[in-house]
């Protein structure tokens, strides 16, 4: 199983659209094979740097099924307008993969 994130630093006042935008996006992701997944994760606020930490949490059967999707016509159409919601968060969002260790 391979589990990836992207975490975004979303600016004060935005959250809703934020959120909003995930909760009506067309991914596709249910069509891609191996695709098990999909959270949108609101986590702490940073009064101090003025953001609200968030994270897309997509779970895989396996690292080659997340890389499939990266590469798919429905991962272009999915990320096509990405760009314009850059004025809601701070910085890139920050990608982490992780393979789950069996057994553990």
């Amino acid at each position: 199983m391979f589990i990836a994130m992207n975490r975004f630093k979303v600016k004060k006042g935005s959250e809703e659209a934020f959120e909003n935008i995930w909760k009506s996006r067309d991914s596709k992701l249910h069509e891609m094979a191996g695709f098990k997944q999909f959270h949108l994760l609101r986590g702490p606020e940073n009064q101090a740097e003025g953001y609200t930490l968030f994270a897309s949490h997509t779970v895989w059967a396996s690292k080659d099924d997340f890389t499939a999707w990266t590469k798919s016509e429905n991962f272009r159409a999915a990320h096509r307008n990405a760009g314009a919601n850059d004025v809601h968060y701070l910085g890139h969002p920050q990608f982490e993969g992780f393979s789950v260790v069996e057994g553990a």
